[in-house]
Formats: structure tokens, sequence, C-alpha cells
């Protein structure tokens, strides 16, 4: 089954750290990666651009408008993802529980597939 991870942070707070803690977060994400695919449960993960650049597209009656920014003030914004392969939501959690931004955030786990699959 595949489960997407979402990593959600504060990502003022993490450009505040260190440029030291910041480099070694930023190596550990991608060492984890490394090992996730190791293991055959990476499918894919991806850092995203800032909120600040977001356009929000929405469409209604026919007529799109976009607006840039982030959807949403919060403090914590969406900044990146992985597509997992795992045997159940408990092991996806426990994959989710180690990637290395949880520490500064929290990862959101949900089953992924076609629509009607779940």
């Amino acid at each position: 089954m595949r489960y997407i991870c979402l990593v959600y942070a504060d990502e003022a707070a993490l450009r505040a750290l260190p440029k030291e803690d910041f480099d070694r977060l930023v190596q550990d994400s991608i060492d984890y990666d490394d090992l996730l695919e190791r293991q055959g449960h990476l499918i894919v993960a991806h850092a995203l651009e800032s909120p600040s650049l977001a356009t929000n597209v929405v469409t209604r009656s026919g007529k799109t408008v976009t607006t840039d920014g982030p959807f949403s003030e919060s403090k914590e914004q969406l900044l990146g993802f992985l597509l997992v392969e795992a045997r159940d939501r408990e092991e996806a959690i426990a994959l989710a529980s180690r990637v290395p931004p949880g520490a500064y955030g929290r990862i959101e786990v949900r089953a992924a597939g076609k629509p009607g699959d779940h």
C-alpha cells in the first residue's frame, strides 16, 4: 500500500537555525531518503519551493482565479513530501516517525491511491 507523508514545519524557524544545524538537517533528510530507497520503501520524495512562492488556483463556474502566496496564514507550512510503500498504516507511521524535519514540525500520513481505492 502506498502512503504519502506530508512534511509540515515552520519555514522561518528552519531558516533561523544555525547554518551547521540546517545543513545537518538537509543531509539527514537526504540520508534517510537513501535508506528508504535501499529498503524498497521510497517511491519519491521532494522538497517544495517556499510557500511564499505558491500560487493558488480556484475555478468556479468556469472562471479561474489565482492568488499568490500560501493558502492560509499558519505557523507551519507544507514543505515537502515522501511517497512510500508500506505493509500497512502502522509501518507507514513508523517510517514517517524517522523523517528528520519531523523533529521541527509534524508529518501527516495518508493512504494514497486511485479514487475509490479506500
